[in-house]
Protein backbone atom coordinates (compact mmCIF):
# COMPACT_ATOMS: atom_id res chain seq x y z
CA UNK A 1 0.00 0.00 0.00
CA UNK A 2 1.25 3.43 -0.50
CA UNK A 3 -0.11 6.67 0.60
CA UNK A 4 -0.38 8.81 -2.36
CA UNK A 5 0.19 12.25 -0.15
CA UNK A 6 3.44 11.28 1.39
CA UNK A 7 4.40 8.34 -0.94
CA UNK A 8 4.96 6.30 2.27
CA UNK A 9 4.90 2.72 1.42
CA UNK A 10 3.39 0.11 3.73
CA UNK A 11 4.04 -3.75 3.03
CA UNK A 12 0.89 -5.31 4.00
CA UNK A 13 2.83 -8.98 3.19
CA UNK A 14 3.09 -11.26 0.24
CA UNK A 15 2.00 -14.71 -1.10
CA UNK A 16 2.63 -16.86 -4.00
CA UNK A 17 -1.50 -17.39 -4.38
CA UNK A 18 -3.53 -14.22 -3.45
CA UNK A 19 -7.18 -15.65 -2.06
CA UNK A 20 -10.21 -13.74 -1.22
CA UNK A 21 -9.25 -14.60 2.14
CA UNK A 22 -6.04 -13.41 2.03
CA UNK A 23 -6.83 -9.91 0.72
CA UNK A 24 -9.39 -9.67 3.38
CA UNK A 25 -7.01 -10.31 6.10
CA UNK A 26 -4.65 -7.61 4.50
CA UNK A 27 -7.60 -5.55 4.80
CA UNK A 28 -8.30 -5.80 8.47
CA UNK A 29 -4.24 -5.86 8.86
CA UNK A 30 -4.37 -2.97 7.27
CA UNK A 31 -7.32 -1.60 9.34
CA UNK A 32 -5.61 -2.15 12.51
CA UNK A 33 -2.19 -0.32 11.03
CA UNK A 34 -3.84 2.74 10.64
CA UNK A 35 -5.67 2.96 13.68
CA UNK A 36 -2.15 2.19 15.77
CA UNK A 37 -0.29 4.72 13.89
CA UNK A 38 -3.32 7.52 14.54
CA UNK A 39 -3.15 7.98 10.91
CA UNK A 40 -6.65 8.26 9.22
CA UNK A 41 -7.10 6.97 5.43
CA UNK A 42 -10.42 8.24 3.50
CA UNK A 43 -9.86 6.60 0.26
CA UNK A 44 -8.41 3.21 -0.88
CA UNK A 45 -8.08 3.41 -4.84
CA UNK A 46 -7.87 -0.54 -6.01
CA UNK A 47 -8.30 -2.09 -9.31
CA UNK A 48 -10.91 -4.66 -10.63
CA UNK A 49 -9.47 -7.45 -9.82
CA UNK A 50 -11.65 -10.46 -8.78
CA UNK A 51 -9.49 -11.93 -6.21
CA UNK A 52 -10.97 -8.36 -4.01
CA UNK A 53 -14.32 -9.88 -2.17
CA UNK A 54 -17.12 -8.10 -1.35
CA UNK A 55 -15.60 -8.66 2.72
CA UNK A 56 -12.47 -6.59 1.47
CA UNK A 57 -14.61 -4.07 1.07
CA UNK A 58 -16.52 -4.23 4.06
CA UNK A 59 -13.44 -4.75 6.13
CA UNK A 60 -12.41 -1.23 5.04
CA UNK A 61 -15.71 0.35 4.85
CA UNK A 62 -16.43 -0.62 8.49
CA UNK A 63 -13.45 1.05 9.71
CA UNK A 64 -14.40 4.49 7.40
CA UNK A 65 -12.54 3.97 4.22
CA UNK A 66 -14.11 4.78 1.10
CA UNK A 67 -13.27 2.14 -1.61
CA UNK A 68 -12.74 3.95 -4.95
CA UNK A 69 -12.20 1.17 -7.96
CA UNK A 70 -10.24 1.93 -10.77
CA UNK A 71 -11.25 2.89 -14.37
CA UNK A 72 -11.79 0.75 -17.02
CA UNK A 73 -8.57 0.55 -19.18
CA UNK A 74 -6.99 3.57 -17.75
CA UNK A 75 -3.03 2.10 -17.16
CA UNK A 76 -1.92 5.32 -15.51
CA UNK A 77 -4.26 4.52 -12.55
CA UNK A 78 -1.87 3.44 -10.09
CA UNK A 79 0.88 5.10 -11.75
CA UNK A 80 2.84 5.87 -8.03
CA UNK A 81 2.50 2.27 -7.40
CA UNK A 82 3.61 0.66 -10.16
CA UNK A 83 6.68 2.86 -10.33
CA UNK A 84 7.19 1.93 -6.45
CA UNK A 85 6.85 -1.85 -7.71
CA UNK A 86 8.96 -1.20 -10.94
CA UNK A 87 12.12 0.63 -8.55
CA UNK A 88 11.56 -2.46 -6.02
CA UNK A 89 11.89 -4.95 -8.72
CA UNK A 90 14.93 -3.21 -10.58
CA UNK A 91 17.30 -2.42 -6.74
CA UNK A 92 16.92 -5.54 -5.02
CA UNK A 93 15.61 -7.95 -6.94
CA UNK A 94 16.83 -7.82 -10.12
CA UNK A 95 20.16 -8.56 -7.77
CA UNK A 96 19.20 -11.31 -5.10
CA UNK A 97 17.94 -14.79 -5.16
CA UNK A 98 14.80 -15.39 -3.04
CA UNK A 99 14.93 -18.84 -1.10
CA UNK A 100 11.25 -18.61 0.38
CA UNK A 101 8.46 -16.51 1.58
CA UNK A 102 10.51 -15.44 4.33
CA UNK A 103 13.79 -13.93 2.81
CA UNK A 104 10.91 -12.22 0.24
CA UNK A 105 9.32 -10.79 3.39
CA UNK A 106 12.37 -9.75 4.96
CA UNK A 107 13.74 -7.84 1.39
CA UNK A 108 10.75 -6.17 1.35
CA UNK A 109 10.51 -5.07 4.89
CA UNK A 110 14.20 -3.55 4.30
CA UNK A 111 13.54 -2.39 1.06
CA UNK A 112 10.49 -0.67 2.62
CA UNK A 113 12.44 1.23 5.33
CA UNK A 114 15.35 2.36 3.16
CA UNK A 115 12.18 3.64 0.73
CA UNK A 116 10.58 5.15 3.96
CA UNK A 117 14.04 6.84 5.82
CA UNK A 118 16.42 7.14 3.24
CA UNK A 119 16.08 6.71 -0.50
CA UNK A 120 14.02 10.17 -1.77
CA UNK A 121 11.05 9.34 -4.42
CA UNK A 122 10.84 11.75 -7.34
CA UNK A 123 8.43 14.44 -6.85
CA UNK A 124 7.29 16.28 -3.62
CA UNK A 125 10.36 18.28 -2.87
CA UNK A 126 12.78 14.97 -3.20
CA UNK A 127 11.78 14.33 0.76
CA UNK A 128 11.75 11.09 2.16
CA UNK A 129 8.49 10.09 3.56
CA UNK A 130 9.44 9.90 7.05
CA UNK A 131 11.81 12.68 7.35
CA UNK A 132 12.02 16.49 7.20
CA UNK A 133 14.40 17.61 4.11
CA UNK A 134 17.79 18.57 5.68
CA UNK A 135 19.06 21.93 5.82
CA UNK A 136 21.36 23.56 3.14
CA UNK A 137 24.73 23.79 3.81
CA UNK A 138 25.69 27.05 3.44
CA UNK A 139 29.11 27.14 5.25
CA UNK A 140 32.16 26.95 3.07
CA UNK A 141 34.18 25.06 5.64
CA UNK A 142 31.66 22.41 5.78
CA UNK A 143 31.33 21.86 2.29
CA UNK A 144 35.45 21.16 1.93
CA UNK A 145 35.49 18.84 5.08
CA UNK A 146 32.47 16.60 3.89
CA UNK A 147 32.85 13.35 6.11
CA UNK A 148 30.43 10.90 3.94
CA UNK A 149 29.79 6.88 5.72
CA UNK A 150 28.18 4.49 3.66
CA UNK A 151 25.77 1.53 5.91
CA UNK A 152 25.38 -0.83 3.40
CA UNK A 153 21.48 -3.04 3.49
CA UNK A 154 20.22 -6.11 2.32
CA UNK A 155 23.82 -7.62 1.74
CA UNK A 156 25.38 -4.20 -0.23
CA UNK A 157 22.75 -4.31 -2.53
CA UNK A 158 21.30 -0.89 -1.36
CA UNK A 159 23.63 1.83 0.14
CA UNK A 160 22.44 4.57 2.80
CA UNK A 161 24.83 7.56 2.91
CA UNK A 162 25.56 9.60 5.70
CA UNK A 163 27.11 12.68 7.03
CA UNK A 164 30.02 11.19 9.76
CA UNK A 165 29.01 12.87 13.46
Amino acid sequence: MIEHASRRIRVLGATAHPTASWVTQAARNLAIDTEDAGRHARLLIRDRDGKYPALFDAVLDHTGIQVVLNGVRIPRTNAIMERWIRSFRREPLDRTLIWNQQHLLHALHEYERFYNTHRPPQGIDNARPLQQLPQPVTDQATLTHLDIRRRQRLGGILNEYHHAA
